[in-house]
């Protein structure tokens, strides 16, 4: 291995340490800052719900004209 190819794979390491660390130092910074807790009431959902359906229908001209000729069978 040349010299100049040792120097480029130490500063890649080099790269690789200094990411770790810096990720360590985010985590360690951020890690203090979330704070999860219960709430102290309980919590209430309150659901109001209105269903109305409408059924709408028109019935086509020749069907309606043949239900008034054949209302013995209706």
């Amino acid at each position: 291995m040349t010299l100049q190819q040792e120097g480029q794979r130490s500063g890649r390491r080099a790269v690789r340490v200094g990411r770790v660390l810096m990720a360590a130092l985010a985590v360690g910074i951020l890690g203090g800052c979330v704070n999860v807790s219960a709430p102290d009431k309980p919590i209430v959902i309150e659901l109001n719900i209105n269903i109305r359906q409408e059924v709408v229908y028109r019935l086509d001209a020749q069907a309606a004209k043949t239900i008034e000729e054949n209302k013995d069978i209706f």
